[in-house]
């Protein structure tokens, strides 16, 4: 049996139960890696941390993530999800203990750098789940669905973190993702693997072949990524406290709005999968969510820059617009890349990304320390670069739509 006769095979309730797991270890690892940024005000006012060094140390998780990314993609293309998940957030939530009772700083990212290097697990595998149990017409929905889960993660950290390290340190801060991590990992021991061609049929069907050969989507693909993170990163690192020093705003306060601009956000991820399954294509509302981020992000250093109330709204439609273009990424590579390589494509992905995205928060702490404003203005020119760089969907004879049938 091929995997399209197993799909529709599958009944619907099982189906939806297995991207519910994935959502969840998606949003488990987003808590700790994304939640880290969190803990800038504490590290900046406690701690006695300048902006560029307390940026440095949130962002050992983006690090430790980037390092091990690919390794863990290998591992879901061989062995499977279930194993993947549990281990990898299993020891996230290891290090997340650890470095509850850690006081030292050097611990404290050292701790960060490998809560991140096994969170990686979840970037991996839970995407594997949505191109194994869904159709490829309704794969841009589900995998809108699973990419909820980050900014859903982030929210709960912005939502939990602050207050929780305002009123108790750092240390305490980190039991959010502890816990999170934790649950996460046992109930994963359910997951069951995503339907797939044996290695026989697939190296018949040309599943085997590496994707990267001879074809420029996915690398493309992976560029565009690469130039619309920026923005997102500088709005979810730089946000909660652009709010809190150059806005005036209490940690809760900014925190309610930081966690209503992720659920938007993920809202926005869901609507524009739903698009792309009803336009037939991942590539053109890619390139129109490029457009819009880098027009909110243009909006809103000019807005900053005059001190205009402006700037608030304009800050949650830039909130919006930047972690919106991720589930039509991701969606595009496994369905390029096929079941036997969507691990390590995935994994590719995310690499790049992170390897911009660990360099933000230093990088734009620095730039922040001098102008928000210049700050917002620099990032809203990655998104426009990436405008032209967004591939044509694959053509209807090409490997896009023969893996999405075998996958």
């Amino acid at each position: 049996m091929n995997a399209t006769e197993q799909l529709s095979e599958i009944g619907e309730a099982r189906r939806w139960f297995m991207l519910v797991l994935g959502m969840l270890a998606q949003t488990a690892g987003a808590v700790f890696i994304n939640g880290a940024a969190f803990l800038i005000p504490a590290l900046h006012d406690d701690r006695g941390l300048g902006l560029a060094t307390a940026g440095f140390v949130v962002a050992m998780p983006t690090v430790g993530i980037m390092l091990t990314l690919i390794a863990w993609g290998v591992l879901v293309d061989r062995i499977g999800e279930r194993l993947v998940l549990a281990v990898g957030l299993g020891l996230t939530a290891a290090a997340s203990i650890a470095a509850v009772v850690s006081t030292s700083i050097p611990m404290l990212a050292v701790l960060l750098l490998i809560g991140g290097m096994a969170a990686a697990s979840a970037n991996s595998a839970s995407g594997r789940v949505v191109v194994g149990w869904f159709p490829p017409h309704r794969r841009g929905l589900a995998m809108g669905i699973r990419q909820m889960s980050v900014p859903l993660g982030v929210g709960i950290a912005a939502l939990t973190i602050p207050p929780v390290a305002r009123d108790h340190g750092v240390g305490a801060a980190l039991a959010v993702p502890a816990v999170v991590c934790t649950v996460s990992a046992l109930m994963c021991l359910a997951v069951v693997d995503p339907p797939r061609p044996n290695r026989a049929d697939a190296a018949a069907q040309g599943l085997l072949d590496n994707p990267y050969r001879a074809r420029s989507e996915l690398w493309r693909i992976h560029a565009t990524s690469v130039l619309l993170v920026v923005p997102q990163y500088v709005v979810w690192t730089y946000a909660l406290v652009w709010l809190m020093t150059d806005r005036g705003w209490t940690a809760a306060a900014a925190g309610v709005l930081v966690t209503a601009t992720q659920i938007l956000g993920a809202i926005g991820r869901m609507s524009v999968g739903a698009l792309s399954d009803r336009v037939g294509s991942r590539m053109r509302p890619l390139r129109w969510v490029a457009v819009t981020a880098a027009a909110s992000m243009l909006g809103l250093a000019v807005a900053d820059w005059f001190d205009s109330p402006a700037a608030i709204v304009l800050l949650v439609i830039a909130s919006i617009a930047t972690v919106a273009p991720n589930g039509l990424a991701f969606t595009a590579v496994a369905e390029i890349s096929g079941p036997y390589w969507s691990g390590r494509a995935l994994g590719v992905q995310n690499t790049s990304q992170y390897v911009f995205a660990s360099a933000v928060p230093p990088a734009f702490g620095a730039v922040a320390a001098v102008s928000f404003p210049l700050a917002f203005l620099i990032s809203a020119v990655f998104p426009a670069l990436s405008v032209p760089v967004v591939p044509a969907d694959p053509a209807p004879e090409g490997l896009g739509e023969d893996r999405d049938r075998a996958g």
